[in-house]
């Protein structure tokens, strides 16, 4: 089971301080952005991300949800929409055991260019493009077991747009999950603050037998994300044919 990284003590100290790194170049950048980068400085995700080999903190997102819902398991075959920089896509790999025989597969998909990991199958497409869906289908060859999506729109500032966009995403997200998973599959996806919306929440209670919502502790206490988790997913009845 991961644990939450244990910040680094002070230099010459004895091990009860942090060690709190200063922006040396604060002068030259706006007020966000050094917030921003100490935050980053002084944040035990990152360093301990940066230790592991993990591409972003993000991936103990990941395992943290994991850790509580047990969803990646040898053999299961997942889908991360969002990839870049590719943390969720490590931890998946690693988890499902994709470099072994008999591991399972995972396929991870972004907007952005992003470096493959090894053992994924690697796509750089935009996810809300129409040729999207059959893509992954393709790359997938079979059905799902877990869709993710960590995917987030460009904030704003305005919150009532952010909420919308994010929203949309994992409506999207959502549609595509109801068409790849198979019967118990799981779907998680990324929502901010107030949860999911309601016609959304129906869907997924509607398909799921199990409809959560999570905070994993490696999400910033000051961040409006949480991550709804649907579990035991049951296909739409199809009509018969006449």
């Amino acid at each position: 089971m991961s644990r939450k990284p244990k910040p680094a003590a002070g230099k010459g100290g004895s091990g009860s301080r942090m060690l709190t790194e200063r922006v040396k170049t604060a002068a030259k950048r706006t007020i966000s952005s050094t917030r921003w980068l100490q935050r980053q400085l002084n944040d035990p995700y990152v360093a301990e991300a940066r230790r592991l080999g993990f591409r972003s903190r993000a991936a103990f997102k990941l395992q943290q949800l994991d850790d509580r819902f047990h969803i990646l398991r040898r053999g299961v075959r997942v889908v991360d929409l969002g990839a870049a920089p590719g943390g969720w896509t490590q931890v998946a790999v690693e988890r499902v055991k994709a470099l072994e025989p008999g591991g399972g597969k995972v396929v991870g998909i972004d907007i952005a260019d992003w470096t493959p990991v090894p053992g994924a199958f690697h796509l750089v497409h935009d996810f809300l493009d129409d040729a999207a869906p059959e893509l992954l289908k393709r790359a997938l060859d079979g059905p799902a077991d877990v869709v993710l999506s960590d995917m987030a729109a460009p904030a704003t500032g305005h919150s009532a747009t952010d909420h919308m966009r994010i929203i949309h995403l994992c409506e999207t997200a959502l549609d595509f999950a109801l068409e790849v998973l198979a019967p118990g599959g799981c779907f998680i996806a990324k929502v901010f603050k107030g949860g999911t919306e309601k016609s959304v929440l129906d869907q997924l209670k509607r398909h799921f037998s199990s409809v959560r919502h999570a905070k994993p502790a490696a999400s910033r206490a000051e961040s409006a994300e949480t991550y709804v988790v649907a579990m035991g997913f049951k296909p739409p009845r199809r009509e018969a044919s006449p």
